[in-house]
């Protein structure tokens, strides 16, 4: 007699968006998406990443279309300010959707 165990539908995960899925890009997402937009500093300290790490997942980011880039001056200093696309908080719902999915269907 087979052990016939209930095994919930996993396939949802092989939709997952990989770029939003990454830990660092994940974090940065859900940061962004709860504020209207976030300069560098404020995101380097809310995520405790490196200037050069937070460059490069914002620069992913930025090229998949996710994350809007504003260079700006605050008096004499420069300035970066981010903010989610329509694309990427499209992107982040649909992950958050999918995540939720899964993880509502696999038992306690």
């Amino acid at each position: 007699m087979a052990n016939e165990q209930w095994v919930p539908d996993l396939s949802t995960l092989n939709e997952i968006d990989r770029l939003v899925h990454e830990p660092a890009r994940l974090m940065l997402m859900a940061v962004l998406y709860v504020v209207e937009s976030a300069d560098f500093i404020f995101l380097m300290n809310q995520t405790g990443m490196t200037w050069g790490n937070l460059s490069a997942h914002m620069s992913k980011l930025e090229e998949a279309g996710y994350v809007k880039v504003e260079k700006t001056y605050k008096g004499r200093r420069p300035n970066t300010i981010l903010q989610l696309t329509p694309q990427g908080r499209d992107a982040f719902r649909t992950y958050r959707k999918r995540m939720l999915q899964v993880l509502d269907d696999l038992p306690e």
